[in-house]
């Protein structure tokens, strides 16, 4: 059954317990009149967060127009579920997005569509099972809380992005690789940050739909550690595979997993690994910065998250139960990723055409769920603008409509590693915080922009100072 708009009643989430004075974090203001095809090329490549004006963040659905293509802004909750589950068969990646993407991702699980995609997800499922996840929790501790002691060694002062994509990498090659790269370490992180800085990034003649043969300036600088990249990938699957055929033992990790997965290509897993890589290490390292960030200028929040951390964790000695424990923690994350999503749209375009409620959707019209926008939508929160982690606090985490919440997307199409992102973001959160204090220390408030991820625009300076 379609939704009808009109009969949508707004879930306004509320938090009576909210302190008496919160932080407003920092983010673009809307504009309030339509940008003109100049200032819309030129906002999309400097920001694309700042494209959106105000009526989008207080009307169910906003219909535009760019090039000739019906674009269609999607915050009403039911209208999302009816979109992204109940009809998602009829609406495919959106091919901006794909000429962004595919090139580094090619067949990832995070670009396929179609037949590969159904199959790819259905081999690499298994992988990320809770067994699975909950197996891997002693090495995030392990490797976190060693992040966490050398950070304290390492100075007063800190760029957290640096930071949080370091502890990020090291985990992940961890729980992915067991350290067992081939190469140098130094050397395959540092393709990696490479990587990430051109990944992601739209080009001009992207936004203007010009042929895939034009060349893209803003990537070219990445080919080349995309191609060094991709061969210590390459390498790193030939020795694990080697030493997998010869009997003996192989690390249980998310490499050998994968490597026994059914379906996969080679080229495939490699294109996999690109993507866990690419996609799940850049999330949760921005959500880690954002979130110590905001703790940081909320100082009555982040006591309550010290006082938990230090009450609970000496007694929790599985690190896979801290995310139902520390609820105070998860609270200030979740918060976290509502007012800087990792993954900021999930756009669309509509196969066929399609109809909701009292609204039209032609065939080929770009449908666009933008998770930036529905957390900060002012029919669906209250004071949506503020820090308040108390929103995801027990008592009031079930008053959030399922469809209003969408740090990890929604549908067929949610990210297959989110409870491996939340367990490692709790888990580094916790342990971060329970030797350290992070106050801020940039001469001006960081402010968002949207890459492949929401990042800030400056180095996010913090002071580092030992709490135990």
């Amino acid at each position: 059954m379609q939704p009808d708009l009109r009969s949508t009643t707004p879930i306004v989430q509320r938090a009576d317990d909210a302190p008496d004075v919160e932080f407003r974090p920092p983010a673009p203001v809307p504009h309030r009149r339509p940008l003109n095809v100049a200032e819309f090329v030129l906002t999309a490549f400097r920001n694309p967060l700042e494209l959106w004006g105000a009526r989008a963040y207080s009307e169910p659905v906003v219909r535009a127009n760019w090039l000739g293509t019906p674009t269609i802004i999607v915050s009403d909750p039911a209208a999302i579920r009816y979109l992204l589950v109940e009809n998602a068969d009829n609406y495919v990646m959106q091919p901006l997005r794909q000429r962004v993407l595919r090139p580094i991702l090619r067949d990832g699980l995070l670009t396929a569509e179609g037949a590969l995609w159904r199959r790819t997800r259905r081999a690499i499922a298994p992988i990320f099972a809770p067994r699975n996840i909950a197996g891997l929790a002693p090495v995030m501790r392990d490797t976190a809380e060693h992040f966490a002691t050398a950070l304290g060694r390492a100075g007063e002062v800190c760029d957290l992005s640096v930071e949080m994509t370091r502890l990020t990498y090291e985990i992940l090659q961890a729980t992915l690789f067991s350290g067992d790269i081939a190469g140098e370490p130094a050397e395959f992180a540092a393709a990696v940050a490479k990587l990430l800085r051109t990944m992601g990034h739209v080009d001009p003649l992207d936004i203007l739909d010009a042929p895939a043969f034009l060349p893209r300036p803003t990537r070219a600088l990445g080919r080349r550690s995309e191609r060094y990249f991709r061969a210590l990938i390459a390498a790193t699957i030939e020795r694990r595979q080697q030493a997998l055929a010869r009997g003996g033992a192989a690390p249980n990790d998310l490499l050998t997993l994968l490597l026994g997965a059914k379906d996969l290509a080679r080229s495939e897993i490699e294109d996999n690994i690109v993507t866990f890589i690419g996609a799940g290490h850049e999330t949760t390292s921005r959500a880690l910065g954002w979130t110590l960030y905001l703790l940081s200028q909320a100082p009555g929040e982040r006591a309550l998250v010290e006082a938990e951390i230090d009450s609970e964790l000496d007694s929790l000695d599985e690190p896979a139960l801290w995310l139902q424990r520390l609820v105070h923690t998860r609270a200030a994350f979740e918060e976290a990723m509502r007012l800087y999503p990792p993954a900021p749209s999930l756009n669309r375009s509509a196969v066929a055409a399609d109809r909701f409620g009292e609204v039209d959707i032609p065939a080929g019209a770009s449908v666009l769920v933008l998770p930036w926008i529905v957390h900060r939508h002012e029919k669906l929160w209250a004071d949506p603008n503020l820090f308040r982690p108390a929103r995801f606090r027990p008592g009031q985490r079930d008053n959030i409509d399922r469809y209003q919440y969408l740090p990890f997307g929604v549908g067929p199409r949610t990210c297959i590693g989110q409870s491996f992102a939340m367990q490692e973001g709790i888990i580094a959160l916790a342990l971060l915080m329970r030797r350290l204090r992070f106050d801020y220390a940039g001469v001006r408030p960081p402010l968002p922009v949207q890459k492949i991820t929401v990042q800030p625009d400056i180095p996010l300076l913090m002071h580092v100072s030992a709490r135990r």
